[in-house]
């Protein structure tokens, strides 16, 4: 693992196996409280609920994702609702999760911070 701050790495392209549980733990720790890795739809993601006072918070916020997203060509689902974004990272080409799901998780804390 990279001594550098996850969120001042840079997405680059992913293959090959996905990462494992401990290394998924490992990342873990090193982003907010909030994140977990679970399943949706059959695929590991990782994911974090974030909650705004309302709806123009909540797109702003969301408009602050899509432009991370763009930014490291790296993609999320997004579900929203009036006050409330979940945030889902998956790496297709790995089939789980890789390294560029965290740093994008910790781009995203940095909104928040």
């Amino acid at each position: 693992m990279s001594l550098v701050p996850l969120h001042s790495q840079r997405c680059q392209h992913q293959s090959g196996s996905a990462l494992d549980a401990a290394a998924q733990h490992t990342l873990l720790g090193q982003l907010q409280p909030g994140w977990s890795v679970g399943t949706e739809g059959g695929q590991v993601v990782l994911q974090r609920a974030f909650s705004f006072a309302d709806y123009h918070r909540t797109l702003a916020f969301v408009n602050a994702v899509a432009w991370i997203a763009h930014e490291q060509d790296h993609h999320p689902d997004l579900l929203v609702s009036y006050n409330r974004c979940t945030v889902r990272w998956n790496t297709h080409s790995v089939g789980g999760l890789s390294i560029n799901d965290f740093i994008c998780a910790a781009r995203v804390d940095q909104l928040s911070a």
